[in-house]
């Protein structure tokens, strides 16, 4: 099994960012800070476990679905297709080296992606700032 030590850059619109926390540690985090801001968890998905119950070992990795349909139903209203990416998703991964890291898109590729209005930027931007002041 060949998993990073650290996040290879990405040009298509996804952020990266380094927790200094455990893998625990960083998932409790991350939807503590989401949902004291009024953001709505819809799904923790173990994707540790998933690959387990298929006879699959991985290091551990949860994808966390989250939103506000205050902030995202504007961008389905404007582009129905946006949803593909509605609710927001952030991916919690550990690599090789044990470091732990959080990666999301980020609120230009999705505007960007969709050829949405710029002032929906607002809409969704904020959860970037959210993300890495979590990690903090």
């Amino acid at each position: 099994m060949n998993i990073p030590t650290s996040p290879a850059p990405d040009p298509n619109g996804t952020q990266t960012l380094k927790s200094p926390d455990s893998f625990p540690g960083t998932v409790t985090r991350l939807t503590t800070a989401l949902q004291s801001h009024g953001i709505k968890i819809f799904a923790t998905i173990d994707q540790q476990a998933e690959a387990a119950a298929v006879g699959l070992t991985m290091p551990p990795m949860s994808l966390i679905l989250f939103g506000n349909p205050k902030g995202g139903t504007p961008l389905m209203i404007a582009r129905p297709i946006s949803a593909i990416d509605l609710p927001l998703k952030a991916i919690v991964w550990t690599a090789e080296n044990s470091d732990v890291f959080v990666s999301f898109n980020t609120a230009a590729y999705i505007i960007t992606r969709h050829h949405l209005p710029e002032a929906l930027t607002a809409n969704l931007a904020p959860v970037e700032k959210l993300i890495a002041a979590a990690l903090i």
